[in-house]
C-alpha cells in the first residue's frame, strides 16, 4: 500500500507518497524517478517520504518548513541500496547531495490538510518505472533521428551548395556553341557581338 497526498500548487504542486511499511518502503526505493527527492526523519524510525518533483525541477525548488526533527532528504538516484542492508534500509552514494533541515515544531494545520488530500492505492511501481523508461528511450530514439535527419539534410544542402560554387556545369557539352553552329544561324557579325555584351 503506498499513501499519496498533494501539496498545494503555491508551493509546487508537487505529489507526495510513502510506503504503509518497510516492504513497500524497499519497493520505493528499487523503482523510483529520477525526478523523486526521498525524506526521512534522521536518526529515528519514520516512514520514508517521497516528493516526485516535474521535470528539469531540481531539489532547490522544494521549500523547506519543518518542526523540531532533523529531516534528511536526498534525490532518489543518490539512495544506495546493498546486499547487506536491512529490508527499508537505504545508505548514500554522495553525501554531499544529502541535506539536512531542522524542524523546530509540527504544523498541525500542515498534517491536517495534507491528510485531507490521502489517497490509497497499490500501485505496480515496477510497471510505472518501466512506462517511464520505455517513454523515455521512445524519446531519445525520436530525438536520434531527428538529428541524424538534419545531419542529412545539412549534408545534401552542403553538397548542393559545393556544386553550385564549383566549375563542373560550366563545361557542359550540352551548353556549349561550336563557331559552326553560330555560322549556320545566320547571325552577322554585329548581331553576335550585340548577343554577346
Amino acid at each position: 500500500m503506498v499513501f499519496y497526498f498533494k501539496a498545494r500548487s503555491d508551493v509546487g504542486d508537487f505529489t507526495i507518497f510513502m510506503g504503509l511499511d518497510k516492504f513497500e518502503n524497499e519497493e520505493l526505493i528499487k523503482y523510483g524517478f529520477p525526478e523523486d527527492i526521498w525524506f526521512h526523519v534522521d536518526k529515528m524510525s519514520s516512514a520514508h517520504v517521497y516528493v516526485r518533483l516535474h521535470k528539469g525541477q531540481t531539489i532547490d525548488n522544494i521549500s523547506n518548513k519543518v518542526n523540531n526533527v532533523d529531516v534528511v532528504y536526498t534525490p532518489w538516484s543518490n539512495l544506495k541500496k546493498t546486499a547487506s542492508m536491512d529490508v527499508g534500509q537505504v545508505g548514500f552514494y554522495n553525501s554531499k547531495m544529502v541535506r539536512t533541515v531542522r524542524v523546530e515544531k509540527r504544523i498541525n494545520e500542515v498534517v491536517n490538510r495534507l491528510n485531507r488530500t490521502k489517497v490509497e492505492r497499490k500501485p505496480d511501481l515496477k510497471a510505472e518505472r518501466e512506462a517511464v523508461n520505455a517513454a523515455e528511450r521512445a524519446e531519445r530514439k525520436q530525438f536520434l533521428r531527428d538529428k541524424k535527419r538534419r545531419e542529412e539534410m545539412e549534408r545534401l544542402e552542403k553538397e548542393r551548395q559545393l556544386e553550385l560554387r564549383s566549375y563542373k556545369g560550366l563545361m557542359n557539352s550540352e551548353n556549349m556553341t561550336s563557331n559552326k553552329q553560330i555560322a549556320s544561324a545566320n547571325k552577322s557579325l554585329q548581331e553576335l557581338e550585340e548577343d554577346f555584351m
